[in-house]
Parts: structure tokens; C-alpha cells; sequence
């Protein structure tokens, strides 16, 4: 691991509420790159959310609690989350669909 990749993390969370058809994805999307990280968010069919994102650590701490806090329009119940060694595997942070 290099020097500028050692403060790096990997967050792979799912997020279950009422976070598809409020806007959820889009938040995330704009909450990643307010904090300067990679990776995408997709709707899952069990009505959840799956988030993986790659950064500095800081950040992926800051991105944890924005997913729990959500958009105004949608209402977070759970967020279940890991921490893993960052792959830099991303280039932008991207919606799936």
C-alpha cells in the first residue's frame, strides 16, 4: 500500500426503510461526491439499498451517518455496514440500475 492509499477504506452498507422511489440513490450520489468518494448505489429487490464506496477514512465515516440520516423524502430504519481494505477499483461514483 502506498503512502496516499494507507488513510483509505472500502464501505459496502445496505440501507432498509422507505429509501426506493424517494429520491435515495440521487442522495447518495450527491452525498458521495460532496465527500470525495467512489463506488455506486443500486435498489436492491428486497426494497433496500446497497451502497459500496471508496475513500479516505474520514470521509467514509462522514458518508456512513448522511446514509443513516437519508433524504428528507424517504425514512432510513437500518443500516447494515462492513469495513474493508480499499481495492481502488472505482474512477466516480455511479448509480446502477
Amino acid at each position: 500500500m502506498t503512502e496516499s492509499n494507507k488513510d483509505k477504506t472500502r464501505l459496502h452498507a445496505f440501507v432498509s426503510g422507505d429509501v426506493q422511489g424517494v429520491g435515495y440513490r440521487y442522495f447518495a450520489l450527491n452525498a458521495a461526491h460532496e465527500q470525495g468518494l467512489v463506488g455506486w448505489v443500486r435498489n436492491l429487490s428486497d426494497g433496500s439499498v446497497e451502497v459500496v464506496v471508496e475513500g479516505k477514512q474520514p470521509n467514509a465515516e462522514a458518508y456512513l451517518a448522511l446514509l443513516r440520516q437519508g433524504p428528507r423524502s424517504g425514512r432510513v430504519e437500518n443500516v447494515r455496514y462492513a469495513w474493508y481494505p480499499w481495492r481502488g477499483e472505482f474512477d466516480r461514483f455511479e448509480i446502477k440500475f
